[in-house]
């Protein structure tokens, strides 16, 4: 790498020398068509050829290559490191600069981590008295149930007792007695509508069903029907569906830039162009000791089920939470082995390579610790000759780019149209464009998938207008609360 960079700038300054750099330093100012008048009073030290810096002659003529020779003039000395270049060369190089100033870094915090069930909203299933399963409503783990589907049939002494207990307390017409039962057959957690019944009919019932408290998934199963069963077994989990956790890891060097409440924006593998936007719940307080990291755990709202437990997930973390700092464009930090330097634009064709401490680098920014000052001009473009590659990648980046009209609302889906791959949507209001709220048909992208969207549901989405049309290029399923917002 000390090599590589060595080389680059040996090319650059051969290359600067070519079109008329010189070092103040040493060599003086170059001659250009702008300066045409200002270099016609002064008398060149040397002629070099512009291919090759060392050839020089003492008056004009051709190089070996057959080019003119280039006049190399005598300037005031300036201080060490300090180059200058002409205007035309400047320009042919695509010399650009920027102002160092103090602005607050959108940063964010990317991880990585697994879907599991909302832990706080899992039901256990335990029964109250010991007694045998006589039937079994939900076969297997993974089955849905709903809120108040039979789950099992128990057959029990102690609930066959709690009814007679009941019954003759209500034949007593003692309250005192009855309300004891009552509450004992609450303790035993049978439904109430069964309790209603009994007061009715008064007839004991030999086996008792019990019903779901919530919707959601079997998570675990732990019985079959004859099993004897005893209050300190579990029979079976309840898990729900509608929100789910998501536990990620992140390194300690990060933690201090994090905060619970931060939004974040989760993104699947199966589904890439889909976005789900939910928060920080939980930052665990202890770390990993063999990965530094700690866990933390975020929610998300999973309105239609599609995020499943055990799913991998791309989890993006706000974090810019922070007070404004000195920052730099990040294209215009040069990383060497010995660190990272900057170009500053010292004005008149000047330029000097100084050393600066960076920090955190967050949207496109570099946290500049030490080595600059508000208000100095740096070089973001052409500082350094950027290597083909770079080059290249830029030139392919910069043809591909389409500049589009585009914008980003909320609204609500009204209507799917699968065949079309067209959505009505209920959108808010777009201030940049001064319109008001409206409702409107929008085009899918292509690679958009409609399998995940419903009727009524709240989305953030970005369009385009291509061609006269409204094209969604992507798609963030927002919460109701989110939504109404």
């Amino acid at each position: 790498m000390k090599q590589l960079v060595k080389y680059a700038l040996a090319m650059g300054i051969a290359a600067a020398v070519t079109w008329g750099v010189t070092q103040v330093s040493h060599d003086g100012a170059p001659a250009s068509s702008t300066e045409e008048q200002q270099n016609a009073e002064k008398q060149p030290l040397y002629w070099v050829a512009p291919m090759d810096s060392s050839y020089r002659r003492d008056g004009p003529g051709k190089s070996p290559m057959g080019m003119d020779l280039v006049p190399v003039y005598d300037e005031p000395e300036d201080e060490p490191g300090v180059i200058a270049i002409s205007a035309s060369v400047e320009n042919n190089l695509g010399v650009r600069s920027a102002q160092v100033s103090k602005r607050q870094l959108v940063n964010s915090i990317t991880s990585f981590g697994n879907i599991r069930y909302d832990e706080e909203a899992m039901v256990h299933v335990h029964p109250r008295v010991a007694g045998w399963v006589e039937q079994l409503y939900v076969k297997s783990a993974g089955a849905k149930v709903s809120q108040g589907q039979p789950l099992y049939t128990l057959y029990s002494p102690d609930l066959v007792n709690a009814q007679k207990e009941f019954i003759l307390a209500l034949n007593s017409q003692d309250e005192v007695l009855r309300s004891a039962a009552v509450a004992r057959l609450k303790a035993f957690k049978i439904a109430p509508s069964f309790i209603e019944e009994l007061t009715e009919t008064r007839k004991v019932q030999q086996n008792i069903t019990y019903y779901a408290r919530q919707d959601g998934v079997i998570e675990q199963l732990n019985v079959r029907e004859g099993f004897y069963v005893k209050p300190e077994n579990s029979l079976m989990d309840i898990a729900a569906t509608d929100q789910v956790w998501v536990i990620v890891d992140v390194h300690e060097r990060q933690l201090p830039y994090l905060n619970e409440g931060a939004d974040a924006v989760m993104t699947l593998d199966y589904l890439p162009q889909m976005r789900w936007r939910g928060s920080v719940e939980y930052v665990y307080p202890s770390l990993d000791t063999t990965t530094r990291t700690a866990q933390v755990r975020l929610r998300f709202a999973n309105p239609n089920g599609a995020l499943k437990a055990n799913m991998f997930a791309k989890v993006v973390i706000d974090a810019s939470n922070n007070a404004p700092t000195l920052s730099v464009p990040q294209q215009a930090v040069i990383n060497t082995a010995q660190g990272q330097r900057v170009v500053l634009a010292l004005g008149d064709g000047r330029f000097k390579s100084v050393a600066v401490h960076t920090g955190r680098v967050a949207d496109s920014w570099v946290e500049i610790l030490a080595g600059l000052e508000p208000g100095q001009e740096i070089v973001t473009s052409g500082q350094f000759l950027l290597d083909s590659e770079s080059n290249k990648q830029a030139e392919l980046a910069r043809l591909d780019k389409r500049d589009y009209a585009h914008a980003r609302v909320n609204g609500e889906v009204k209507a799917i149209n699968h065949a079309e791959r067209t959505l009505r949507i209920a959108r808010g209001p777009i201030e940049k464009w001064n319109r008001e709220a409206t409702t409107m048909d929008f085009k899918l992208d292509a690679g958009l998938a409609t399998d995940f969207l419903s009727e009524g549901m709240q989305i953030r989405f970005r369009f385009e207008i291509r061609a006269g049309q409204f094209v969604i290029t992507d798609i963030e399923i927002l919460s109701e609360q989110e939504g109404a917002s």
